[in-house]
């Protein structure tokens, strides 16, 4: 029985993964374990940039936020049933905690099985909180911020008066966007909600991390739609970028738009065409990269000679252009004169229709639009200033997502992402699945403490009031909580002045003050598996055994098991697992300071690997 080693109880070792993935590519460049990069340099060749002065974005501290991304998390997540909706069938999740430390923690579970990620991060206006990392110990950092132990750091704004006002805001980025990139899956995207403050240093690090090849698009977002009086300029805008993994895989399994009643009234007839509604769009562009066949003249119907205007051209070719008026899809105006505009049919666009890059507030909602359903959820009562429309959310996921794919938010504010998913689920009868996660961060309400606790409030409305709207679906608007802490592993901490209580302490390596599902997750975690994982438990020889994964994970965390408790107990877990039938290898789990003596221990092991049960472990 192989007991779980300390490097295994923290969270995936990208820079470990990264440095095996080298050495199979390139095992010459390594001697005694180590990279030379003096033989790495000579393999990639002229691949290698040792020039001093380089093309990109430098700021202080950029050095210790990518290796910050690279140290594994020793937390753990903690179920909290009682915050949750519909604990035991629910895909959902909901995460109060630091999100740098989160995403490290979902690494192994959920690398690679994400399609889409949004977050409305900080914007950096000088008011708004930045995460002030703990290369240390991040753990005890957050812990101490969000008062959960005593500590004397306070949460706090970026100010302006920072001298390191933009380096901050990127050090919290920086590791954060690396983390998210390998979450998600080949064809997946990062959508980023943003204003002008930021957007050019956004843009720049999302280069780095995703490469300038994956980026897709900047949508400009109409966020108001009154003036602003008493600034220079009235701000109507912000923007949302979007960057996949791969571009080439996203184009290939990006949605498009339905034809809504809202999208047929940009569409009209004004010549009566018998093939129906259509829109246009023009027919000259920018003369960049034409081709000399994009130059020429021709005569309009209404017998008016045109070029391209100046500096663009056709983007057809002459007979391309005669082949289109001859079919009528061209468009000179009333009076057969004007510039010409290229028809569009609806009727055409039956698969739906392309997204653009413009996203009014008809189509996609303001930010007056946000606070009012938030309102109207809460009952009158405003719970909080600067909430994202759900609708803007839901444009984003019907883009990007199908039926049953995973969408995160790590700067989840007050769960709009978990709403609108639950609004496509409810409307589409799908099941995608949320990951919601945010830090605790207090408020100074009454009610609700943290923007956590609003978040999971709206989570339980929002699900209320699609229910009573949608009687018959069955669908799933439930979510489990689960709370970022340090793990349930006693770590080696001696006491100098009291080493023999010390060592007292340390023969039992789970903490006591924890529940045996705090270890049953940690263990979903370490292991790799779903925190939504199917779970059951029975009862064998008198011991509570678990289940997980329909036998993927058979754990027994008694406290104690004699000698004479080993032999059912054994033959029990053999006759579970045969009746399970799980189709790969199971891994058999036992609390390692449970047994009696050595020789229990051994026994029990041997009887589990005789009867095919090889990976058998203790924690």
């Amino acid at each position: 029985m192989r007991k779980f080693e300390p490097e295994e109880t923290k969270s995936a070792d990208i820079l470990a993964e990264n440095i095996e993935q080298l050495k199979t590519l390139f095992p010459e460049a390594f001697t005694e374990g180590k990279i030379d990069f003096n033989v790495l340099k000579q393999i990639l060749g002229g691949a290698v940039d040792e020039w001093e002065e380089k093309y990109g974005l430098n700021w202080h501290g950029k050095r210790l936020a990518r290796q910050l991304a690279l140290t594994p998390s020793t937390g753990t997540l903690r179920p909290c049933p009682e915050d949750s909706v519909g604990w035991d069938t629910t895909q959902n999740l909901m995460i109060e905690g630091d999100n740098l430390e989160i995403l490290k923690l979902l690494q192994k579970s959920y690398a690679g099985k994400v399609k889409l990620i949004y977050i409305d991060p900080p914007y950096n206006t000088g008011e708004d909180f930045v995460y002030p990392d703990d290369f240390q110990d991040s753990i005890k950092n957050y812990l101490e911020l969000t008062g959960q132990v005593e500590g004397g750091r306070k949460i706090s704004s970026n100010t302006e008066a920072s001298g390191r006002f933009h380096a901050d805001w990127l050090n919290m980025m920086y590791p954060r966007l690396k983390l998210a990139r390998d979450l998600l899956i080949e064809d997946g995207a990062l959508f980023v909600s943003i204003d002008d403050g930021e957007v050019n240093n956004l843009r720049s690090i999302i280069d780095e991390v995703f490469g300038p090849e994956n980026f897709i698009a900047q949508f400009v977002w109409g966020k108001r739609t009154t003036r602003e009086n008493r600034r220079v300029f009235s701000f109507n805008h912000e923007y949302v970028m979007c960057v996949a993994k791969s571009k080439t895989q996203f184009e290939k399994t990006r949605n498009l738009l339905p034809t809504t009643e809202e999208v047929r009234e940009r569409y009209s007839n004004p010549d009566n065409d018998p093939r129906g509604l259509w829109q246009s769009v023009s027919l000259n562009a920018q003369a960049g990269h034409a081709t000399k066949d994009q130059f020429y003249s021709f005569t309009t119907p209404g017998g008016r000679v045109l070029e391209p205007p100046p500096g663009r051209c056709w983007t057809v070719t002459k007979p391309k252009l005669e082949e289109l008026i001859l079919d009528n899809r061209v468009w000179f105006g009333e009076t057969g004169s004007n510039v010409p505009r290229r028809k569009l049919f609806l009727a055409e666009a039956k698969d739906g229709l392309t997204p653009h890059t413009l996203w009014t507030a008809a189509e996609v909602g303001t930010n007056d639009t946000a606070k009012k359903e938030l309102i109207n959820l809460f009952d009158g009562v405003e719970v909080f200033e600067i909430p994202k429309p759900t609708s803007l959310i839901q444009r984003i996921i019907e883009i990007t997502t199908d039926e049953s794919d995973l969408v995160l938010d790590f700067f989840a504010g007050t769960a709009t992402a978990g709403e609108a998913v639950f609004h496509i689920n409810g409307t589409n009868k799908s099941g995608r699945r949320f990951i919601l996660v945010q830090l605790p961060e207090p408020t100074d309400r009454k009610d609700y403490f943290t923007i956590s606790d609003i978040a999971k409030e709206r989570l339980r409305r929002a699900g209320n009031k699609i229910r009573e709207e949608n009687p018959m679906f069955a669908g799933d608007l439930g979510f489990r909580t689960f709370k970022l802490d340090t793990t349930n592993i006693r770590a080696w901490e001696p006491d100098r002045g009291n080493l023999s209580k010390t060592l007292l302490d340390s023969v039992e390596h789970l903490k006591t003050d924890r529940s045996e599902a705090d270890f049953l997750y940690e263990l979903l975690l370490k292991l790799g598996l779903d925190l939504c994982v199917l779970m059951e438990q029975k009862t064998i020889a008198g011991k509570t055994v678990h289940s997980i994964g329909a036998g993927t994970l058979i754990v027994c965390l008694a406290p104690q098991i004699g000698r004479e408790e080993v032999e059912p107990l054994a033959l029990g877990i053999v006759a579970w697992h045969k009746a399970l039938a799980p189709a790969g290898e199971s891994t058999v789990v036992f609390r390692d300071g449970a047994f009696a003596d050595d020789v229990a221990k051994t026994n029990l092991g041997a009887i589990l690997q005789q009867h095919g049960l090889e990976n058998v472990r203790s924690l």
